[in-house]
């Protein structure tokens, strides 16, 4: 654990990632929300970003992200947000490492909008972590 982020192999798969729930909130959830950033080595992946949203999003909703001051568009659909493609991952990861947070917004399928804000004390750590937990499994 580092702060409020947690690292961890998954030496079945094998898979290891960087995982946090974002800050409480006494709105109402469809979904516990997280955010983890992935490795899987046998398919060559590393720092994958992915979102598990709160609420069961709109049709076609915008997704964004706002990670310190970059602003990016995701891609996703139901409960879920991924990055656009690997050089987005990328971004976000290199973002991450200098915010102190994260805001994800979207709007739910009854088109209210919501976001789940995610402190990133200790994300760059346990990104590091996770991607050293990996290492021997090219």
């Amino acid at each position: 654990m580092f702060d409020s982020w947690g690292a961890f192999r998954d030496s079945n798969v094998p898979r290891c990632y960087a995982i946090a729930k974002p800050e409480p909130s006494k709105l109402a959830r469809d979904y516990e929300p997280y955010v983890a950033i992935g490795t899987w080595p046998k398919r060559g992946l590393r720092g994958q970003v992915h979102f598990r949203l709160s609420r069961k999003m709109a049709a076609n909703a915008l997704i964004t992200l706002v990670v310190g001051d970059r602003r990016f568009e995701l891609t996703g659909g139901g409960g879920d947000a991924w990055a656009q493609d690997k050089a987005m991952d990328a971004a976000i990861v290199a973002a991450m490492r200098s915010a102190g947070s994260m805001v994800i917004g979207a709007s739910d399928a009854s088109g209210k909008r919501f976001s789940n804000t995610y402190d990133l004390a200790g994300a760059a750590t346990a990104m590091d972590a996770a991607t050293v937990g990996c290492a021997r499994y090219r």
